[in-house]
């Protein structure tokens, strides 16, 4: 049985282990054995937090094949960023250059440099092993986040972003970055997207440019993959846009990858989930569901085939699943057709 839960001290090699093989552009899990360690410590202290407002909360969820013991991939929420270290999007927009004498028209694409996703919540550090890459595996680490949130709203802020890794070759190099570090930078891509990783942000107000930049003056490769995503990343964002999230032209100041968004309450996942008693039982059918305990240290989520009725004020739960889900008959349970 796979399910999500809460990182705990003792899966710190695993950490490493997954950070490794993430490779180049995923920022948020950068290949550094104390800030693993430093993102565990924030995790467990957010977790057993008393808030009542999104802060600089992290909470980082692992995947674990429970047949094994072995953790398989992660997951994560920034309860509010931006809010002690900046906080950098490149914003995608036109302006017109016209003349009515000249009988002249033009709207030209520009990239400026902004932070007007400050305090918003994040969805972040997704990675799951290739051989899971499978089943249902991808939408229980991706979806069970929005359970989290659902049944700890006060936690988080009511918009809700993803930013999606753009476009770079197999050696880390990103062609939009190539352009900036051609023109204002002396750092190869996957340097700066490390530095960033690891909290080291000065130098992108130090020496990123000031004003808004022409897209038409880009190179042609620069141009193309604005907006556009990792081949590896297209499950996850087609994954988020069923769930209602949209790209408005934010794009990442590195590689130029999408920044989507949504608000928690348009959240597919969020607005179909539905509260039940649970009972112990036998329960077989076909139907796979996405189940979530309503704890907070002790969260747990999985999916599970099951006869599902929505309509509903019980399900129907076997002795396994139950203790997976830390539950016992008569405790609530979020579920939701996943």
């Amino acid at each position: 049985m796979m399910v999500l839960r809460p990182i705990q001290q003792n899966d710190y090699s695993a950490l490493v282990n997954i950070a490794h093989e993430s490779g180049h552009g995923f920022t948020s899990l950068p290949n550094n054995e104390a800030l693993l360690q430093k993102k565990i410590d924030l995790s467990i202290e957010s977790f057993s937090k008393q808030t009542s407002q999104p802060n600089d909360e992290g909470y980082l969820f692992v995947l674990e094949d429970t047949e094994t013991g072995e953790v398989v991939g992660t997951s994560a929420i920034e309860a509010a960023v931006g809010l002690s270290d900046a906080f950098y999007h490149y914003h995608l927009s036109k302006v017109i250059h016209s003349s009515r004498a000249l009988n002249v028209y033009k709207a030209v694409d520009i990239l400026t440099l902004c932070n007007d996703y400050t305090g918003a919540t994040e969805l972040c550090t997704l990675f799951l092993k290739d051989d899971y890459r499978k089943n249902c595996n991808g939408k229980l680490l991706s979806k069970a986040r929005f359970m989290f949130i659902n049944q700890h709203k006060q936690r988080f802020a009511e918009t809700v972003i993803a930013e999606m890794r753009g476009v770079s070759d197999e050696n880390g190099d990103s062609p939009f970055w190539q352009w900036l570090e051609e023109h204002f930078f002396s750092m190869d891509f996957p340097t700066a997207d490390y530095l960033t990783g690891i909290g080291q942000k000065e130098f992108i107000a130090e020496l990123m440019p000031k004003y808004p930049i022409y897209v038409n003056l880009l190179s042609k490769s620069a141009q193309a993959v604005i907006g556009e995503v990792h081949s590896n990343t297209r499950p996850a964002i087609e994954l988020l846009k069923s769930e209602g999230f949209t790209f408005n032209g934010y794009v990442d100041i590195f590689d130029a990858g999408p920044t989507v968004e949504a608000k928690v309450d348009n959240i597919a996942t969020i607005r179909n989930s539905k509260k039940f008693i649970v009972e112990i039982g036998e329960n077989s059918g076909n139907t796979m569901v996405l189940l979530a305990n309503d704890k907070l240290t002790d969260f747990r989520a999985t999916v599970s085939a099951l006869a599902f009725d929505e309509k509903a004020k019980t399900l129907v739960l076997s002795q396994q699943l139950a203790d997976a889900l830390l539950l016992q008959a008569g405790d609530t349970l979020s579920a939701t057709i996943i």
